[in-house]
């Protein structure tokens, strides 16, 4: 498969071969990119919400009143949930959400998203991303002549520092270097945008799970 290549300003240069078997997948599995996405956003959580169980409620531990002849229930505790002040039954409490997901699940679902990308239209292969200047007000207008106003750069092996200071003021613009290349941040921007060196990047990272 070949795609267009162009620069900063619109103008062409050339084009680049992709590998099918990265960019070219026709059926997409939206089931496969569900489980993936939800196992990055479950590793996202911090999991520190917590509340105070009886043992760190702050209040007397003496016995509420005799055990028996008041007619009541034979309370013990006014740390118990059921009375203002207590505890609370069954609440959450600092952990981990991960769970673990099979790597090659998450290699595949990385195809997936790629290519959902190409079959949408929604990829755009970059020269280069780089700046002289890191100016956003410049970088804003460059990316709205291009027609790019929810995106995702990918910008190659390191990103170029003007280029990064240029862009983290734009909304709705995310750039990252190869190794942040992830599923949910590929489906969450509208257009992806891949640099000449970040495909070569790709390439070889699906190579070397290959060869493994």
């Amino acid at each position: 498969m070949k795609l267009d290549v162009i620069k900063l300003d619109g103008a062409k240069a050339g084009s680049v071969d992709l590998d099918d078997a990265i960019f070219g997948i026709d059926e997409i599995r939206g089931d496969i990119l569900q489980r993936v996405v939800t196992w990055q956003l479950a590793k996202r959580r911090s999991g520190n919400h917590k509340i105070q169980v009886r043992n760190e409620v702050s209040r007397t531990g003496k016995k509420m009143y005799k055990q028996k002849g008041t007619g009541g229930a034979r309370h013990g505790s006014r740390r118990a949930a059921q009375f203002v002040g207590g505890a609370k039954a069954h609440g959450p409490v600092v952990r981990s959400h991960a769970f673990g997901l099979n790597k090659k699940i998450r290699a595949l679902a990385l195809r997936h998203a790629l290519s959902s990308k190409v079959k949408a239209g929604t990829l755009v292969i970059l020269d280069s991303a780089e700046l002289k200047d890191p100016k956003t007000a410049a970088l804003r207008a460059t990316l709205g002549n291009l027609g790019l106003k929810n995106v995702l750069i990918i910008a190659g092996p390191e990103v170029d520092a003007n280029f990064k200071l240029a862009a983290r003021n734009i909304p709705n613009v995310d750039v990252l270097p190869n190794a942040g290349l992830n599923v949910y941040d590929v489906l969450r921007r509208g257009t992806l945008v891949l640099t000449k060196s970040a495909i070569e990047g790709i390439s070889a990272r699906f190579a070397e799970k290959e060869a493994a």
